[in-house]
């Protein structure tokens, strides 16, 4: 499941492609995935994904954001690297203070990241104040005030909260992520390219020794597989800086070709802080991103009607038995069931639907291995062809209100030729199969008293027939 599939849905669910029947029959033909919801949703959006108009909704959107993202990427790289090339910029006058870089690639991504995790915490809330402040969010602003039609129709469509502060906090680590990538290309260029002199000068009363000391905590991550990217204490005293006049000490002079051995440690740096735990934020933003994705699905308005619909036996009404006494006198049938078996050997519907017939034997409670269409839009030759697969004891439904023709009693007559015992169910609507009227039963009995076939049995309704209309 992904944002698309999120968007199609939303989609699907305004428009309403199928009934609550085809919807319980999707459920049916789905048995490996009951209790599933997720599955489910994502099997349905597939089936019914073909009736959306085009172009679609999860296309335009999925399109924009990847056009906005890969824009805001794009400049986050490129600030990023000119941010590099204007903190390393050097004219030979003076050192670069690796503080200032330090600050880039150490405390800032590390701020970030702290903020980053308390706006998760926070995602659930529609007015996260940490998530609105992000880049992201006011960068995609601008770009929405520009004009287009596609910006009109994102504009109008909306997703939740959590959602919605999930993206913006995956595409902020991959803005900063891009940002970082850009000063250390920066970083690599301006070495490659140029004689750098690295010195550190602060206004604050820092001993070179408490300096040695913070910088190897720093490097903990690397210090042991790559010790030279670490400053030694002899390093740290050689390029400490004093900003007294305009001219540098002799010493540091005289250790200039020494001073260039801070980018190690600045490479190092920007590697781990604002590249690698920038990437496992990303990774952890995409975790939150899928959880928030799956709430939404299973929160959006009308996913869960639609789970109910699909997992839940359509409502029939259920009473005791009732005698033949709807069957008229001079009319009987003799051979008359009123009680359903739990299980057949095939359940087949005369011009119903293979997805009706799931329905309805889900509906009535009855177990069968087989479905068969027969009848209706149905060939002479498919008919064979399921009385060929029939055997044991059938239980045929037909539609109460079309009184059987003779197509229907030579049916019957040829599959009883094939089976042991066939149960004829006139049935009404899915919903209530029994709700059938009087006057429709009596006309059944008397199309079967018309064959006067002892496998073949007429089954009678088991609520109070109603007089009115199916």
């Amino acid at each position: 499941m992904n944002l698309k599939s999120y968007v199609d849905l939303v989609a699907l669910l305004e428009v309403n492609p199928s009934s609550r029947e085809e919807n319980r029959a999707f459920g049916l033909t789905q048995v490996l995935l009951k209790n599933r919801p997720m599955a489910q949703i994502s099997a349905w959006i597939d089936l019914y994904h073909n009736t959306l108009k085009r172009p679609l909704l999860s296309e335009t959107f999925s399109s924009y954001l990847y056009n906005t993202t890969l824009t805001l990427v794009l400049m986050a790289f490129v600030l990023g690297f000119l941010s590099g090339l204007g903190l390393l910029s050097y004219n030979g006058a003076e050192p670069v203070n690796v503080i200032y870089f330090m600050v880039m690639v150490i405390v800032l991504p590390l701020a970030t990241m702290l903020l980053t995790g308390i706006s998760m915490l926070r995602a659930k809330s529609a007015q996260s104040i940490l998530v609105h402040l992000s880049p992201a969010f006011w960068m995609e602003k601008m770009l929405s005030l520009l004009p287009g039609k596609i910006q009109e129709n994102i504009t109008a469509f909306k997703i939740s909260p959590l959602l919605s502060n999930w993206l913006i906090i995956k595409r902020s680590q991959m803005i900063a992520l891009f940002f970082s990538v850009g000063l250390l290309l920066a970083l690599l260029a301006m070495v490659v390219t140029k004689d750098i002199a690295f010195a550190w000068s602060t206004t604050l009363h820092i001993t070179p020794e408490v300096f040695h000391g913070f910088l190897t905590t720093v490097a903990f991550p690397w210090r042991d597989f790559a010790p030279s990217a670490v400053p030694s204490m002899e390093l740290i005293e050689q390029s400490q800086y004093f900003r007294l006049g305009d001219t540098l000490s002799k010493e540091m002079i005289t250790h200039a070709s020494q001073l260039g051995e801070w980018w190690k440690f600045l490479a190092f740096s920007t590697i781990f802080y604002a590249i690698f735990l920038r990437v496992t934020m990303f990774f952890i933003s995409s975790f939150g991103l899928n959880r928030a994705l799956m709430q939404s699905f299973l929160t959006l308005e009308g996913s869960m009607r639609l789970l109910k619909e699909i997992n839940e036996p359509m409502i029939s009404t259920h009473a005791k038995p009732t005698n033949a006494a709807f069957v008229s006198d001079d009319m009987g049938y003799g051979q008359i069931v009123n009680t359903l078996d739990a299980s057949y050997d095939s359940v087949q519907g005369w011009a119903i639907t293979k997805d009706e017939i799931l329905v309805l034997s889900d509906t009535i409670e009855v177990i069968t291995p087989k479905h068969f269409k027969v009848g209706g839009t149905n060939s002479l030759d498919e008919d064979d062809e399921v009385i060929s697969k029939s055997d044991g004891e059938v239980l045929l439904l037909g539609k109460s209100w079309e009184h059987p023709a003779n197509e229907f009693l030579d049916y019957v007559i040829d599959l009883s030729r094939k089976v042991d015992k066939i149960i004829i169910m006139p049935i009404g609507g899915s919903e209530n199969p029994y709700d059938i009227k009087a006057e429709d039963l009596d006309e059944w009995a008397k199309k079967m008293a018309s064959i006067q076939n002892e496998k073949v049995w007429l089954k009678l309704s088991t609520t109070k027939l109603q007089s009115g209309g199916v």
